[in-house]
Formats: structure tokens, C-alpha cells, sequence
């Protein structure tokens, strides 16, 4: 916004781009994942991903090149990268289905924590679009280097003397569901809008957290960064404990408790 005079909102249309392509990644990420196994969507996802953000750092003037490399190109890697762990580490660990997923997002949730920090000292050092540069090289080398390792179990996999418990039974469906009868239940749907309204709640408070810290309390740049911060620990924090909540008392719990809380923090 200082180097091109380019609006707050015009600026994060960006990162909207790139959480609306990221739904379509995943989705798609899914798909490919059960022909082709996790290690080769990873793999893809990181050179997506990290050329995604390094072709940022040549937007200079060009808001579009921003929407392209940043929201459509980062995007579909970022989707990728998010399928690929949570969809793999299920099936390693059906005993501890919801801390194991848990622990995954919370990974992804609190990236800002390290992010936010050592991306407000680069801008500082370097300008905004040689960091996407030096962001671009870590995040292909990260990703890349974790897909290599992400491998399905064996068929019939299951861990050494596991009993599912009358909770675990309760949780799963009688059968198991294709794409096409999920598709075909109003279940789905409800699960589908669910998520929806909740992310669309949280997204559009995260992509505006440190303008609105800016602007509203007058803080510095790296004043908001910390709060970006602190918002990441919690975000990732929450992620871990409701999913691993989620395994003793249910997922259908957990929605009746988080929700309520949610609206209440909301309002206040």
C-alpha cells in the first residue's frame, strides 16, 4: 500500500483469492490423492506454492501479477498443502482421529507465528517484494523437503491392539460413503454450510488483523505483527484442543459448544 498506492482492501482481495482457490485445490488435491498417493500432491504443492509467492515478488505496479501469482498460483499450492497431511495422517492414526487432525491445522494455523515476525523484519531490511522472494525459496525448500516423507499406511493398517471404542464407533457412519451418496444427503451439505459461515467468520477477521490493529489503535507495523502473532497461537491452539476434544466427547459436542462461544466472542 506505501510502495504502490494500492488500497488496504485492494491488497487483500489477494489472500480472498487465494482462500477461494485453496477450497477447489483441496477438493481436487483430494481426489488426485487417492489415484496418485500423498507424496506426489505434496510435492506439487510446494513448487505451487513457494513459485506462487516468489513470482509476488515481481508485482511491482501490477496489481493483477499480485492476484495471479499470490491469489491463484499460491493458492492452489496452499490447498494442496493443506489436504495433503490431514487426509494422510488420518489414516496412520484412526485411533486419534481428532488430535492427530488437530495437530495437523494447528501447524497451518499457527504459520503466522513465525511468519508474521521474521516477514515484518525482512519487509524492513529488504522491501515487501524481495521478502516474497526470500519467503518463496523457504517455502518450496519446507514443503517440498515434508512431502517427500508423505506416505499411505499399508492396506487394512490398523495400530497394535486397538479396540474402537463405543465413542470411535459412534462417530463413524454405518457405511461408507462415495462422493456421489455424500453429495446426495442433506447431511453434507449442513456440514458444508457449517464450515463455510465459520471460515468466512474467522478469514475475514485474520486477513484484516493488522490494518485494523493499525489503524484503530494507532500501534506500529511490528506492534501489529505481534498481535498477528498472539491471534496465531490462540488460532492454532484452538484448532488442537477442540479436535482432540472431539474424540471423548464427539464431534456433534464440540459444534454445540464452539459455536455458541464463538457468537458470544464475536459480539464482544
Amino acid at each position: 500500500t506505501q510502495a504502490y498506492g494500492w488500497s488496504i482492501s485492494e491488497v487483500t482481495l489477494a489472500f480472498t483469492i487465494a482462500n477461494f482457490v485453496l477450497g477447489f485445490a483441496a477438493f481436487a488435491g483430494g481426489q488426485w490423492m487417492r489415484r496418485a498417493g500423498p507424496q506426489r500432491v505434496a510435492l506439487a504443492a510446494g513448487v505451487l506454492y513457494g513459485l506462487g509467492i516468489f513470482l509476488t515478488s515481481f508485482a511491482a505496479n501490477r496489481l493483477w501479477w499480485l492476484y495471479a501469482s499470490y491469489g491463484v498460483i499460491g493458492g492452489i499450492g496452499l490447498g494442496l498443502c493443506y489436504i495433503v497431511p490431514v487426509a494422510t495422517l488420518v489414516k496412520w492414526f484412526p485411533d486419534k482421529r481428532g488430535m492427530i487432525t488437530g495437530i495437523a491445522v494447528a501447524g497451518f494455523g499457527a504459520g503466522a507465528l513465525i511468519t508474521a515476525p521474521v516477514a515484518t523484519l525482512l519487509i524492513a531490511r529488504f522491501g515487501p517484494l524481495e521478502t516474497f522472494a526470500i519467503l518463496g525459496v523457504a517455502y518450496f525448500i519446507a514443503v517440498t523437503g515434508g512431502g517427500y516423507f508423505m506416505q499411505n499406511p499399508p492396506d487394512g493398517y490398523r495400530p497394535p491392539n486397538w479396540v474402537p471404542t463405543a465413542v470411535q464407533q459412534s462417530q463413524r457412519a454405518a457405511q461408507a460413503y462415495t462422493l456421489r451418496e455424500a453429495l446426495g444427503s442433506w447431511q453434507w451439505y449442513g456440514l458444508w454450510t457449517l464450515l463455510f459461515l465459520n471460515v468466512t467468520a474467522g478469514i475475514a477477521i485474520i486477513s484484516q488483523a493488522a490494518p485494523m490493529a493499525e489503524e484503530i489503535t494507532g500501534v506500529s507495523a511490528a506492534g501489529a505483527a505481534g498481535l498477528v502473532g498472539i491471534m496465531s497461537i490462540a488460532n492454532g491452539a484452538g484448532r488442537f484442543l477442540w479436535a482432540s476434544l472431539s474424540d471423548f466427547i464427539g464431534r456433534r459436542q464440540v459444534f454445540l459448544l464452539m459455536f455458541p462461544i464463538q457468537a458470544v466472542v464475536f459480539a464482544l
